[in-house]
């Protein structure tokens, strides 16, 4: 049984990646890993000593931060590796629902994230079915996960009907940039240069209809969901996290306390150097 998840979602670039680093250190919680949604099968628990799948996803990501070297500025947690954290979406790659970097980076194909068929009950039935192989046979402890589940609400709590949301919005004038500087930089890696208009124009259709899903979906305001500002969050990283495992109903153990801090003071975000990007990158693409 997949029982009491709790889910990080916001637009790209808001931090949910650190949010859900930072969840995932509690000793409680079990998040998933790279190794695992890029080598699935057999389930872990049914593995004996040190799973070789890790040390193969190692050499995989190193490959892919070699190619695409410019990634690590904006998204620093990629030299976790093998034992980084993917999102929900990365086990859509195996029916082709969605193409992410991690899945194609040794194919030279331009990004077709808003360009391929989706089926959200389909989607999220193949992500529970790979939580329930990779929990088997292994300690109980509760999912903390990310994606971008604010397109499917219905579908997703009638897949997980108990689940609760943490739900970070930042403001959409930096969500566009960023995001758009970040793809640039991965596809660089995987294709060469790229029409950055055309990018930037993808991006900000990709912002507009996030809003207009926001400000008119239904369950926006559903009472499984915890609403917290971007900003609220990144000037007080654990209190924000304690509030919102109240609203969960658990309680931040000084464990998992403890840990969490640790991984701030041990993981600077300007580690692998400094990620740069600006609002010019917008005024082309209107």
């Amino acid at each position: 049984k997949i029982e009491r998840p709790i889910f990080i979602v916001g637009f790209p670039r808001s931090g949910t990646t650190l949010m859900h680093a930072l969840m995932s250190v509690d000793p409680d919680a079990r998040a998933l890993r790279f190794w695992e949604v890029m080598h699935p099968s057999p389930p872990p628990g049914t593995v004996e000593g040190t799973d070789p799948r890790i040390a193969l996803a190692d050499a995989e990501w190193r490959e892919i931060n070699t190619k695409m070297w410019k990634w690590l500025h904006c998204h620093p947690y990629n030299d976790m590796l093998g034992d980084g954290l993917p999102e929900d979406e990365r086990t859509w790659a195996f029916d082709f629902r969605v193409m992410t970097p991690t899945a194609w980076w040794r194919v030279p194909m331009q990004n077709l994230s808003m360009g391929l068929p989706t089926d959200s009950a389909a989607q999220n039935r193949i992500h529970k079915m790979m939580l329930q192989a990779l929990q088997y046979r292994r300690p109980k402890k509760y999912w903390v996960l990310k994606g971008f589940h604010g397109f499917r609400l219905k579908e997703f709590f009638e897949t997980y009907p108990d689940a609760t949301l943490v739900w970070l919005p930042r403001d959409p004038v930096q969500v566009a940039p960023s995001s758009t500087a970040m793809m640039r930089d991965i596809m660089e890696g995987i294709v060469g240069p790229i029409d950055m208009v055309a990018e930037a124009k993808m991006h900000l259709e990709r912002v507009r209809m996030s809003i207009g899903n926001t400000m008119t979906n239904p369950l926006i305001d559903d009472p499984r969901i915890h609403h917290v500002r971007y900003k609220d969050f990144v000037a007080d990283p654990i209190g924000t996290i304690r509030g919102y495992y109240e609203f969960t109903g658990r309680r931040l153990t000084p464990q998992a306390e403890a840990a969490m801090r640790r991984y701030l003071a041990e993981n600077k975000g300007d580690r692998h150097g400094k990620f740069a990007y600006s609002t010019s990158l917008l005024t082309d693409a209107g």
